[in-house]
């Protein structure tokens, strides 16, 4: 699925998504996952130029995006850009094309089948917990990049 089927910037018309910079992409992760945590921390250093704005799930507009989306955390990160929703396969390689430069390379994966990408995805994301295990609320995350993330639970 390229994009969650909703309007462009749905969230605006959704007096229960709070108001948030929504200007570039907006990256939402599972706050307690350790893969998840470690994989916004590497977005965080490898985006010097602060294009992409992070978020954890469990913070008040997490929820309410997932809430807006029907999502649920166990489901899939989700990713906002130029209006859109995107989760699973076709949310990396949104977040990739964010990054700019080098990660644009990785947008190669995309020759497999959508339904082979987020099969895989899916696995990966049922055994998260099993497999890299949980932290406390972005525990992960520098000061540095806490302060980064638009709101905190």
């Amino acid at each position: 699925m390229p994009a969650l089927p909703q309007p462009t910037y749905s969230w605006r018309g959704d007096p229960a998504v709070p108001a948030f910079d929504d200007a570039r992409p907006l990256f939402l992760f599972d706050g307690i996952c350790v893969m998840c945590s470690s994989g916004a921390a590497l977005i965080m250093r490898h985006d010097e130029e602060g294009r992409i704005n992070l978020a954890s799930a469990q913070s008040p507009l997490g929820a309410a995006l997932y809430r807006h989306y029907g999502l649920v955390l166990d489901q899939s990160y989700l990713l906002l850009a130029d209006g859109r929703a995107f989760t699973k396969s076709a949310g990396f390689f949104e977040t990739f094309t964010a990054l700019g430069g080098w990660w644009r390379l990785l947008k190669a994966a995309a020759v497999l089948p959508e339904p082979w990408r987020d099969w895989l995805y899916d696995g990966i994301a049922a055994n998260r917990y099993r497999w890299f295990g949980k932290a406390d609320h972005c525990a992960l995350l520098t000061e540095a990049q806490r302060a980064r993330l638009l709101s905190m639970p």
